[in-house]
């Protein structure tokens, strides 16, 4: 699998430092449209808030500081060389998604979306389609760290790795399957739950494992606190509370419990 880092966050930090009016919106869409406007070049910078506040603007300067597109491009290297043996020659980027003070994006509508409905292009795409992307998403309601910019980038090449040999997981089975494999690849170490909370978790969602709607799996997978910012039905279940069970279920050498969901 070949993946060529490019650098989106000086992009997105230019972007950011234009007057937040339509003008900037206006170079927003001529940054991420291709030249004759027929389909996105940019194709991640399409999750950003164009019209982003000042804390987008600040979380884009600290990660630039903290040079978190050395980090993630270095991530970059390691996971396509773990993957050599896989197809694909993808570009791959950064992008900060803005969670936290705009009504741009539901967090969790937006994480349905990056982990369960991107994949490889058709086998015939659009014309405009001349790059293939995978991306990591940095949220502005989290704080940047070293560790957060390598598993965003290493997930984002993982499951596209995943994807391309499974297919997009239909099941909220197929789903904790796919979710906590890409996560141990990647090095995740969290979302955890304690052990109390990772057996009622389980017995929890093992009704639902053949459901196969958006619904039910942002119910399960983040928890009732996710399901409430859309008008979704409580499960008591805890933030994150079934993609916590599927990393550690897919954690090396863990015990598999008869009522295991993958």
């Amino acid at each position: 699998m070949k993946v060529r880092y490019v650098p989106l966050l000086p992009v997105q930090q230019g972007l950011q430092a234009l007057p937040r009016n339509y003008a900037r919106f206006q170079q927003y869409l001529r940054t991420v449209m291709n030249a004759d406007g027929t389909g996105p070049e940019l194709t991640p910078l399409l999750l950003a808030n164009p019209m982003g506040k000042d804390h987008v603007t600040a979380l884009l300067d600290t990660l630039i500081a903290l040079d978190a597109d050395g980090i993630a491009a270095r991530s970059a290297v390691e996971a396509s060389a773990d993957l050599a043996g896989e197809p694909g020659d993808f570009d791959a980027g950064l992008v900060v998604v803005d969670d936290l003070m705009g009504g741009w994006t539901n967090r969790y509508a937006a994480e349905y979306t990056i982990r369960f409905q991107s994949g490889p292009p058709p086998e015939s795409p659009p014309a405009w389609m001349t790059r293939r992307w995978v991306f990591g998403a940095l949220w502005s309601s989290e704080s940047p760290t070293e560790q957060a910019v390598r598993t965003a980038m290493r997930a984002a090449i993982y499951r596209m790795a995943y994807v391309q040999r499974h297919g997009l997981a239909r099941t909220l089975r197929d789903k904790l399957i796919q979710e906590g494999q890409v996560m141990a690849a990647a090095g995740c170490t969290g979302p955890t739950l304690d052990m109390d909370d990772l057996a009622y978790t389980r017995e929890v969602l093992i009704p639902y494992l053949h459901a196969d709607d958006m619904r039910t799996a942002i119910e399960c997978l983040f928890g009732d606190a996710a399901g409430s910012t859309l008008g979704f039905t409580p499960r008591g279940l805890s933030p994150w509370a079934g993609i916590a069970l599927a990393l550690h279920d897919a954690q090396p050498n863990q015990p598999r419990p008869p009522t295991s969901v993958a």
